[in-house]
C-alpha cells in the first residue's frame, strides 16, 4: 500500500463521527471530491451520499459499493453544569466497557474535553439509547448539545502491518472504496472500460441500518443495480486478521444474493490464482500469496441484509476487525474472565485493506458483465467429464 493511501486510511478513520452526526466525514468526502472534476455527488432526502461519474457509462446495470459514515459514539444529550453532562451512546457495546470509562467530548471547533463516565441514567422515548453522566476534567462553557463524544484513546498509528485507530468500522472500508474508485477512474480515463460504478455513503448504521433503510424508501439505488456493501466484521480464529478480505456469504440475519456473491468470489479467485482455502488434496504451502476468505460472518449483521430484503441484488465484502466496536479483550469480557474491560483502538491489517482495494478495483471492470460463475463452470465440467458413469450397471 502506498504512503498516500496509508495516510488516507489514518485520516479518515480518526475523524469523530456518530449516528446522525456524520458531518465531519461528509466534509472530508467533499474535500476529496473537490479535486476530482469528473465525478459528482448527490444526496438523497435523508443525507445518504451517492458518488458517480459525470460522463455517460455503458448500458449495463450500475455497480454500487456502499459503506456507512458513523461509528459507535456518544452525543451530548443534556448540559447539567459546566463540568457535568449527560451523554447518550448510539451503538452496540457491552455494558461492562462503560464503567468509569474515559471519554473525550469534541466540540464543533474540534477541541477535546476529557472526562469520566460516573453514572448510568435512564433513556427517554425520544432518545432510547444508553445514557451516562460524564464529569469533565475541567469545566467548559463551549460544549453544546450538537457535540459528540467518544472513547479517549491513543492517537492512531500504523504498527507491524496493522492500522490501530479509533473507527475502522466502517471508515476503513469507506477509505478502501474511495481508493478503488480512483483506480477505476484511471482505467476509464485510459479507455479500458466504461463501467457504471457508484459509491453510496450511508448514515446511522450503528443504530439499526437507518440510513440504508431510508435509501431503500427513497429508491436511492436503482432496482437493477448490483450492490456490494462493505464492512468491518469481528475477526474470529476461522476468519483471521491477515487472512485477506472476506467475501461474506451472509450475516447473523440472512444469506446474501448467491449469484452475486459467487461472481465476486470468482473475481477474487482469479486475482489470487486459487481458492480461498486449500482443498483436501492441497497443502497450505500450495495456496496463493494474494489471500482472500469466503465466510458467513454471523457475529453481526450488515446493510446487505437491508438491501437484499428490499429485493436488490446485494452481498458484502468485509475486513476482519480487531477490537470490534472498540471492545478490547472482547472474548474474555464475554466469557466473564476479565473484570472492568477497557475500550481500545480498533485495528485491521493493511494487507487485508489492500486486498479489498484490489478486489473492488477488479469488480469495477468485471462485475457489471461477469463471466460464468466458477460454481456453474465446475458443475458443467463435472457433468461433461463424468456423465458416462451413469451408463454403467
Amino acid at each position: 500500500m502506498t504512503k498516500e493511501h496509508e495516510q488516507l486510511l489514518l485520516e479518515l478513520t480518526a475523524i469523530p463521527t456518530a449516528a446522525g452526526r456524520e458531518g465531519r466525514v461528509v466534509s472530508f468526502i467533499n474535500n476529496w471530491l473537490s479535486a476530482r472534476d469528473d465525478i459528482r455527488m448527490d444526496a438523497d432526502p435523508s443525507g445518504n451520499l451517492t458518488v458517480s461519474f459525470k460522463d455517460p457509462s455503458d448500458d449495463s446495470p450500475p455497480v454500487y459499493f456502499t459503506a456507512h459514515l458513523d461509528h459507535p459514539a456518544f452525543v451530548v444529550e443534556r448540559i447539567i453544569a459546566p463540568a457535568t453532562l449527560e451523554l447518550a451512546f448510539r451503538g452496540g457495546v457491552m455494558d461492562d466497557y462503560f464503567n468509569d470509562a474515559r471519554v473525550e467530548v469534541i466540540t464543533q471547533d474540534d477541541h477535546s474535553h476529557p472526562g469520566t463516565l460516573v453514572e448510568i441514567t435512564e433513556p427517554t422515548t425520544e432518545s432510547p439509547y444508553k445514557h451516562y453522566i460524564c464529569e469533565l476534567d475541567e469545566p467548559s462553557e463551549s460544549i453544546t448539545t450538537q457535540d459528540i463524544a467518544r472513547w479517549l484513546l491513543p492517537a492512531p498509528e500504523i504498527k507491524d502491518g496493522l492500522i490501530h485507530t479509533v473507527a475502522c468500522d466502517d471508515l476503513a472500508a469507506a477509505a478502501c472504496m474511495m481508493i478503488a474508485f480512483d483506480n477505476i477512474r484511471e482505467e476509464r480515463a485510459e479507455g479500458k472500460h466504461k463501467a457504471d460504478v457508484r459509491l453510496l455513503f450511508t448514515r446511522a448504521e450503528e443504530v439499526g441500518f437507518i440510513g440504508a433503510l431510508a435509501a431503500v424508501r427513497h429508491n436511492t439505488i436503482p432496482n437493477d443495480a448490483k450492490v456490494v456493501a462493505l464492512e468491518n466484521s469481528r475477526a474470529f480464529p476461522e476468519a483471521p486478521i491477515g487472512g485477506g478480505p472476506i467475501v461474506r456469504v451472509g450475516d447473523r440475519l440472512t444469506i446474501f444474493s448467491p449469484r452475486l456473491t459467487d461472481d465476486i468470489a470468482r473475481i477474487a479467485e482469479d486475482i489470487a490464482g486459487g481458492p480461498a482455502t486449500p482443498k483436501a488434496s492441497q497443502k497450505q504451502a500450495d495456496m496463493p500469496k494474494w489471500k482472500w476468505q469466503r465466510k458467513l460472518m454471523a457475529g453481526g449483521a450488515c446493510e446487505a441484509t437491508v438491501f437484499c430484503h428490499a429485493g436488490l441484488d446485494a452481498t458484502c465484502v468485509c475486513l476482519p476487525l480487531g477490537n470490534y466496536h472498540n471492545m478490547a479483550n472482547l472474548d474474555e469480557a464475554q466469557a466473564g474472565t476479565i473484570e472492568n474491560p477497557k475500550p481500545g483502538r480498533e485495528y485491521v491489517s493493511l494487507d487485508d485493506a489492500q486486498g479489498m482495494i484490489d478486489l473492488l478495483t477488479a469488480c469495477g471492470s468485471r462485475l457489471s458483465d461477469p463471466p460464468k460463475s466458477k460454481t456453474s463452470q465446475r458443475l458443467e465440467d463435472l457433468w461433461q467429464q463424468r456423465r458416462s458413469i451413469l451408463d454403467e450397471n
